[in-house]
């Protein structure tokens, strides 16, 4: 599911469940547009947890990026990496700060301040939410969520669906890579 956001009001984030309305209702200026990203994953919360939490490897399953290097830090709340991303996409790498890192509640945020990308004051939260499965097998819902400056030139609509397009294929390759450590564990 994608949504596009153009602002977030009191009354709205109230209707929402509170984990969704803390991490995922942002500010959004008259130039900024946010959306957020939901994936199903049939694994467990803990076994998604482990795959999203390492700062230092998005690479892991996010196909856009090559590789990445821990810059300042060592993985808590403000460590700084460098991301550099595949050829074909108009960015060469990105230097990006951790925001948040609740192991609790399994909340990961980080923010671009850096790099030759166009995604201003780019800010993204990650949350995981434990979901019943209906065959018994443990399943995860994860929501992604950002707000970034829209580029001069471009439209919020053509933000948020080059945005989002990303987001998307991160999430359904982490669906993939999670669904398979969760059966390779259950063996």
């Amino acid at each position: 599911m994608i949504s596009h956001r153009p602002s977030t009001t009191a009354a709205a984030a109230a209707a929402l469940p509170d984990p969704v309305s803390r991490y995922h209702c942002h500010p959004v200026g008259t130039h900024q547009c946010c959306s957020a990203v939901v994936q199903p994953i049939i694994a467990p919360v803990s076994t998604v947890w482990s795959v999203v939490r390492r700062f230092d490897a998005p690479q892991a399953y996010k196909n856009f990026v090559k590789s990445c290097d821990v810059l300042i830090g060592d993985g808590e709340v403000g460590t700084l990496r460098e991301v550099r991303v595949i050829s074909g996409l108009p960015a060469g790498r990105s230097t990006e700060r951790l925001e948040i890192l609740d192991e609790e509640r399994h909340v990961l945020s980080f923010s671009m301040v850096g790099g030759d990308h166009r995604l201003s004051n780019y800010r993204s939260v990650t949350t995981l939410h434990s979901a019943p499965g209906g065959t018994g097998a443990d399943r995860t819902v994860v929501v992604e969520s950002y707000v970034v400056d829209i580029p001069p030139g471009n439209t919020r609509e053509d933000t948020c669906v080059f945005v989002d397009t990303i987001v998307k294929c991160n999430l359904q390759s982490l669906a993939k890579i999670a669904e398979s450590l969760a059966r390779s564990r259950i063996r």
